[in-house]
């Protein structure tokens, strides 16, 4: 059982659900990186979203973009995320961690050596925004030979055979992208999606995590009584973006928030 598996199995038995946050690794660097990794460990994030710098994210907004921007001219590259998480695990072993970015660093590398050190390094899955189903099947076998799950995204313009694809492929969890754009836009429709998440239910049982739009404790909390997991972004990077110097106690604090709503007992929900 990989380690993304058993959070979301223990968390079903305790009628939790997953918080899952998303940082850019490098910004605003290395060594603040891994504080923040530790202080939402310790804000009661369960799953880790590491995002790998690059030069073009087509699925990132603006605030994501500048902070790959800023980890780039810190010369921030693939092999620097995988040390970061080696570091990282240093000191937790237990954490499950998602590397999320794009094809072109893994090609330059090559997928088999990629695949190798993400799991020598710790990694328990991955999101590759630019691998698409029907051309990861190759992809997809290689990284659960590893140990490793396979993430996809999810959207509301995703078609029913797109969807079959994905859960013919997905492990770990899928990451439903509650709106159509970019990270940090617009507002989330509960009853929209809602509908979308019960269409992928009746095609896997796989968990499935609700990413971008959810900006506070509320918008977590709402989201979290349809789907099994909240994974904040942009929000993060703000808290980063406004003092990089305190990042790492923003951070933790905005989560600690954040968590608390999640597990406020229904009967006193706001």
């Amino acid at each position: 059982m990989s380690r993304i598996t058993a959070v979301f199995e223990r968390l079903r038995a305790a009628e939790r659900k997953a918080l899952i946050p998303y940082v850019t690794a490098g910004d605003p660097d290395l060594g603040t990186s891994l504080d923040i990794l530790r202080a939402m460990v310790a804000a009661g994030a369960d799953i880790l979203e590491i995002g790998v710098p690059f030069s073009d994210p087509m699925a990132d907004g603006p605030v994501i973009q500048r902070a790959g921007e800023r980890a780039l001219k810190n010369g921030v590259g693939l092999a620097d995320v995988l040390s970061l998480v080696e570091r990282f695990r240093q000191t937790d072993p237990d954490t499950a961690i998602v590397l999320m970015g794009y094809a072109n660093p893994i090609e330059a590398m090559g997928r088999d050596r990629f695949i190798a050190a993400a799991a020598r390094a710790g990694v328990d899955g991955l999101i590759v925004v630019d691998y698409p189903p029907e051309e990861s099947v190759d992809f997809a076998a290689a990284v659960r030979a590893a140990g490793l799950d396979l993430i996809f995204l999810l959207a509301p313009t995703s078609t029913r055979a797109r969807i079959e694809q994905v859960a013919g492929l997905a492990s770990g969890y899928i990451y439903y992208v509650s709106l159509a754009g970019v990270t940090g836009a617009g507002h989330l429709d509960l009853d929209d999606v809602l509908h979308h998440l019960e269409v992928i239910r009746e095609l896997t049982d796989i968990p499935v995590g609700v990413g971008f739009g959810i900006r506070d404790g509320a918008t977590a909390r709402s989201i979290c009584t349809i789907a099994d997991a909240a994974i904040i972004g942009s929000r993060i990077i703000q808290e980063v973006e406004a003092d990089p110097v305190h990042a790492a106690a923003r951070v933790g604090h905005f989560l600690s928030e954040v968590r608390a709503a999640m597990d406020q007992p229904a009967t006193n929900a706001a």
